[in-house]
């Protein structure tokens, strides 16, 4: 029997020695606000996000520029066979303005034998002014900066929508790693109390006091239980690769991972006596901040914006210049110069396709895009809706379903710790004892699947309130 003994111990004790090393080397706590954080700080999604918006940004800067004044000049000169047949010369500054309106002034230096007959020879100054009469209230600078402001505010919505869908997986697989380790540590500690047991059966054993098979069936139990440990212990090591997705460094590149990191298991071992759930009315009124909803409703900005531009189309294009020119390098309107005599140049501009087949299609067009929208908007704010109320029926169901099986776990410890005091009496088998122990074994797994759930369910609720970002 010693020789049976020392097989065992032979078979089993490597497997304990491992067990045992990684289970003790608790050193570094993961928990779940400093695993929010690193997400938040480092992951390239993350990162991703926020240069889609500086890049939004960047564009809304780019809009800006239709607005910037500029300045051009224009040389054009020619000579031929020691004669000087024309020379342009052309300095000008243009102001655009908000409204549509261009002010402009510039200067003119014509000489030659070969000039345009409508030209003037000579030094000349102007300062103009060119209204679009049919453009005042809107035009296309306009539209382009209007839009890049709606997406710059679409591409925020959707960057704390990419957050808010990264953290709520990233906190799923976190949870599902601590439910593991949860697992793991309840049936190790099962493991020492049956390894205490197994010491114990054997002395009675050598005594005289039981039979041969007590030690075999105690054994047979601290098999299945190692058996399950290791199981255990490689469900906590997968989750905890599949979660290490999620971590990355400051300088771009993935957190090496470490089996020697644990989760804050506090939290989930608390009971929710002092976890208050938000109203189901607060939560829903969050859903219209929602960064879906937000994201949908800049769409539509730019949609209407879209539109706009397109019923401006739809008018005749009308607009008006005029220009005050000057004799010389002189401003118009000095002495000698009489303002509005003999001294100025002024032009309208008129078009309108007979049909605007064209502008009636394209209008048409961004309705329809509009009325789509509209519709999308309004069908992701139903799904969200229902979303948050079903997370909020699973967090109250599961509160109480949780708490029934706590009890449950606590009674079977009770039942389980009086078979034991029975046991080591001599009034009570193994079976007993081995029967309560694998029940309240199982149960405890329940109550930690069930409390590891719940905290996702809690996170699915945020999440589909659009709070997690």
């Amino acid at each position: 029997m010693s020789n049976i003994r020392s097989k065992w111990m032979l078979v089993f004790l490597p497997l304990v020695l491992f067990i045992d090393t990684y289970a003790t080397d608790t050193s570094r706590v993961l928990t779940k606000d400093a695993f929010i954080s690193i997400i938040k700080t480092y992951h390239p999604v993350v990162k991703q996000a926020k240069l889609q918006v500086d890049r939004a940004n960047a564009n809304v800067l780019s809009a800006r520029g239709g607005f910037d004044p500029f300045l051009s000049a224009n040389l054009d000169r020619k000579t031929f066979d020691g004669k000087l047949y024309y020379s342009y010369f052309k300095p000008e500054i243009i102001v655009p303005t908000w409204y549509g309106i261009e002010f402009k002034a510039g200067a003119e230096e014509i000489i030659g034998t070969r000039v345009s007959s409508e030209s003037t020879l000579g030094q000349t100054t102007y300062l103009g002014v060119k209204a679009p009469v049919t453009g005042l209230l809107f035009d296309k600078r306009r539209a382009a900066l209007r839009q890049a402001q709606a997406l710059s505010e679409l591409s925020e919505a959707e960057r704390k929508l990419v957050v808010n869908n990264l953290l709520f997986d990233a906190l799923s697989t976190y949870w599902n790693w601590v439910k593991e380790y949860q697992v793991y540590q309840v049936i190790s500690n099962l493991i020492a109390t049956n390894e205490q047991r197994l010491r114990f059966v054997r002395i009675e054993y050598e005594q005289g006091a039981r039979p041969g098979f007590d030690t075999v069936e105690t054994n047979a139990q601290l098999q299945t239980l190692y058996s399950m440990q290791n199981a255990a212990w490689n469900g906590f090591m997968n989750a905890g690769l599949e979660m290490s997705n999620f971590l990355w460094l400051d300088n771009n590149q993935p957190a090496s991972w470490s089996i020697a990191v644990t989760p804050d298991s506090i939290e989930v071992a608390k009971g929710f006596d002092n976890i208050a759930l938000p109203l189901i009315d607060t939560v829903l009124s969050a859903i219209d901040n929602h960064p879906k909803l937000q994201a949908i409703g800049f769409k539509l900005d730019a949609l209407e914006i879209e539109q706009r531009l397109k019923a401006q189309s739809l008018l005749p294009k009308l607009s008006l210049s005029a220009n005050m020119l000057s004799k010389g390098y002189k401003l118009p309107g000095e002495i000698g110069m009489p303002m509005l005599e003999n001294n100025h140049k002024v032009g309208v501009e008129f078009n309108m396709p007979l049909f605007q087949r064209d502008a009636r299609g394209a209008f048409k067009a961004s309705k329809l895009k509009i009325q789509e929208t509209k519709l999308e908007q309004s069908l992701v704010a139903l799904q969200q809706e229902n979303k948050v109320r079903s997370y909020f029926n699973e967090l109250t169901a599961g509160q109480q379903q949780t708490r029934y099986f706590a009890q449950a776990l606590d009674n079977y410890r009770r039942l389980y710790d009086a078979e034991r005091f029975k046991f080591e009496l001599g009034e009570s088998s193994l079976f007993m004892i081995n029967s309560r122990e694998m029940k309240m074994l199982e149960t405890a797994q329940k109550v930690i699947e069930l409390k590891t759930k719940w905290h996702k369910n809690y996170a699915g609720l945020l999440w589909a309130a659009g709070l997690l970002f």
